[in-house]
């Protein structure tokens, strides 16, 4: 049985919001000494659950609250959450960036952590120096980082820059030295944040390899947060489940993700009746649109080939439905709203049903490659546009040898996935 990497028990963090202080000098000083008796904090209060989408006039919020979880030396594991869900601020405390307000982490090993750009640079430094100089905080002698050099350079792919000020790289030179930095001066953790995002689509590939490997074939500990269900899932073993601060999941990475997928089902599928932002005389007007996969489960989550079933509801007036030419469309875009298909009852030649106020768009197979999808949709008759509005909801594609050659396509290689065969 391997080692426990990284242990955490009860782990709570607190921020004030507003201003710093207590707001006086006498609490500030008592706040000051019981922290170094390792006492409570005498003016300590009891905070509210991080939701950023509610106003209240409470003074302190819990970005973390009682965490605990165990992760298994050699582990490559997902940390995932909506946007405010405390994944940074996990990341700041396990990387000894930030102290917890109450609980404690236990680790084994060195730490080498990514978690913003330029994290761990000096600006007057050269590329060269800053090199040495990680290397030397995380405890290596400068003829380890000298047998390393090469290698670090080679993959950043910033050679022509190594000599000069990190002040004068791009935010992409910053991330692409800052992950070859980390992942080969030997972290027995390896800690990488959204951050990789900043670069381009063939070195996000190519840091994901990495990660890969420094997991598999050395046995080191990774811990990835991203919002890419994709890249997690092809990475990552085992996940956590971060909402409001809270820890709602930790297990396998497959069960963590549907976990996910069915708590983000709310606000990705909510009520859409009192939007705004819609065209149209109003003769038909949307209310909901909701995803499920062929065995009738809600999830927004799908795999590539998997089936997909699109319930939309709506209201109309009897007026909609004297015309005979009555349709609902299905627009779906990706990422940069480029349409990658095209639904329409008109197709199949069929009218809108009067009495059922929900129509079932079935795709028995999905081929949309990895990605996330928005979704507009279209009403219209004789008289013209109904409703229309745009970027109502959305879903993740993700990949699942969808050929079963064990193969993966590369990301950003197709906008669809075709059948075919050799001979």
């Amino acid at each position: 049985m391997s080692e426990i990497a990284i242990q955490v028990e009860n782990l709570s963090k607190r921020y004030r919001l507003g201003s710093s202080g207590t707001g006086t000098i006498v609490s500030d000083v008592n706040r000051f000494v019981a922290r170094i008796r390792g006492k409570e904090d005498p003016t300590k209060k009891i905070g509210f659950v991080n939701d950023r989408t509610k106003k209240t006039n409470e003074e302190f919020v819990w970005s973390l609250q009682d965490i605990n979880f165990k992760i298994q030396q050699g582990d490559a594991v997902g940390i995932i959450g909506k946007n405010g869900a405390g994944k940074s601020t996990l990341l700041k405390i396990i990387s000894r960036i930030t102290s917890p307000t109450t609980g404690q982490v236990k680790m084994r090993g060195r730490v080498a952590s990514l978690l913003e750009v330029g994290t761990g640079f000096h600006p007057e430094l050269t590329g060269r120096e800053n090199i040495f100089m990680n290397g030397s905080i995380m405890g290596m002698t400068r003829q380890e980082i000298k047998s390393k050099f090469d290698e670090i350079v080679d993959f950043s792919g910033c050679e022509r820059y190594i000599d000069t000020p990190v002040k004068r790289y791009s935010s992409g030179m910053h991330v692409r030295l800052a992950f070859a930095v980390s992942a080969h001066l030997e972290p027995e953790i390896l800690i990488v944040d959204e951050v990789l995002a900043v670069g381009d689509a063939e070195f996000q590939k190519k840091c994901l390899n990495k990660m890969d490997q420094v997991s598999r074939n050395d046995g080191r500990t990774v811990l990835f947060v991203s919002h890419n269900m994709t890249a997690i899932k092809t990475l990552c073993k085992k996940g956590i489940l971060l909402k409001n601060g809270m820890l709602i999941g930790d297990g396998s990475i497959d069960d963590v993700v549907n976990l996910y997928a069915e708590n983000e089902i709310d606000s990705l599928q909510t009520s859409i009746s009192d939007l705004n932002n819609r065209q149209g005389n109003g003769l038909l007007r949307f209310v909901d649109i909701k995803f499920y996969d062929l065995k009738g489960k809600p999830t927004s989550h799908f795999f590539v080939g998997e089936g997909v079933e699109i319930h939309v509801s709506y209201e109309a007036d009897d007026a909609f439905f004297m015309s005979t030419k009555t349709t609902i469309d299905i627009d779906i875009n990706d990422s940069l709203n480029n349409r990658v298909a095209w639904l329409s009852s008109s197709i199949y030649k069929k009218n809108i049903d009067a009495d059922k106020k929900v129509i079932v768009f079935q795709v028995e197979k999905i081929r949309l490659a990895q990605g996330d999808y928005n979704f507009n949709l279209y009403a219209a008759n004789d008289l013209g546009i109904a409703d229309w509005i745009m970027n109502v909801s959305r879903i993740n594609i993700l990949y699942n040898d969808y050929y079963g050659t064990g193969g993966k396509v590369p990301e950003k290689q197709l906008a669809m996935v075709t059948d075919f065969s050799l001979r």
